[in-house]
């Protein structure tokens, strides 16, 4: 998990857990030049004593030292895990990082009804905020999205944020027919260019599916999930349960930005050029 967070310069983690034990661990792993920031964890049924984290590298990101959860006016109800916004900068580009983990239920009825709202109420508050404020937004996480035409994604792009061609579409979950994933922008820095995006599948260089990995690993197994087991329900087991608790239940989405814009903005400091004067022989 530390050489794929290495290999970026500013990572959001949901499901991070009460216990800091294991993101101290990572943290270590990485080394000096990695900072982490945390929310306290959230309380109540959907909650699930959840942490959010935005782990970075010190020498190409500068937190700018606000961070908050966003918490709706007393009026309406309040998301099930409270997203987590932080400011920070990189190169020329200044910018509000958003992680969120959207309520996931049933994708009918009440429960998706509940999803769709929280995704349309933190889109629509940053929104308003970037109204007010004029700050570029970055919006990330686990949306529980349903698929690129669901009302779901409607609830994000209906409010001005946009996606990277790559993510359109793009399959997150390991068995690879869910879209949960997202990350959108709300930028009006012109100078901005998403240079790439994408999804990195890990299971093609750890806890892959093969016969190899499996015998590796099975002696980790907890004997309680494995006694009496069949090898075909270890295999089972491995596949869907075990290596998602060791890594991820989810496959980490990433975009590439920009952020120098040193020559747009000397150019942009140039005087114009006087016209040339027309001369009659």
């Amino acid at each position: 998990m530390a050489e794929i967070i290495s290999a970026f310069d500013l990572v959001a983690l949901q499901e991070v857990n009460r216990n800091l034990s294991g993101l101290k661990r990572l943290m270590r792993v990485l080394g000096r030049d990695w900072d982490y920031i945390a929310t306290d964890t959230t309380e109540g049924v959907g909650g699930n004593q959840e942490r959010m984290a935005f782990v970075f590298n010190k020498k190409k990101i500068r937190f700018a030292n606000i961070a908050g959860e966003v918490v709706l006016p007393r009026t309406e109800d309040q998301f099930s895990r409270t997203p987590f916004v932080a400011s920070f900068q990189a190169g020329w580009f200044k910018f509000s990082l958003c992680t969120v983990h959207i309520f996931f239920g049933a994708d009918s009825g009440e429960k998706l009804q509940r999803r769709v709202r929280e995704i349309s109420k933190i889109a629509e508050f940053f929104k308003k905020r970037q109204d007010k404020e004029k700050g570029d937004y970055i919006l990330l996480g686990d949306f529980n999205i349903v698929n690129d035409e669901h009302p779901t994604m409607e609830a994000l792009t209906d409010h001005g944020f946009t996606l990277p061609k790559e993510l359109i579409g793009a399959f997150t979950n390991l068995r690879d027919d869910k879209q949960y994933d997202q990350i959108a922008l709300r930028v009006k820095n012109k100078m901005l260019e998403i240079d790439n995006a994408g999804v990195f599948d890990f299971e093609d260089s750890v806890f892959t599916d093969t016969d190899e990995d499996f015998e590796a690993y099975r002696g980790a197994f907890p004997l309680e999930r494995t006694d009496g087991k069949s090898e075909a329900e270890l295999r089972k087991y491995y596949v869907s349960k075990w290596r998602t608790f060791q890594m991820s239940d989810h496959k980490p989405m990433w975009v590439e930005l920009k952020v120098d814009f040193t020559n747009d903005y000397l150019n942009s400091l140039r005087p114009e050029e006087e016209p040339l004067a027309s001369l009659d022989n």
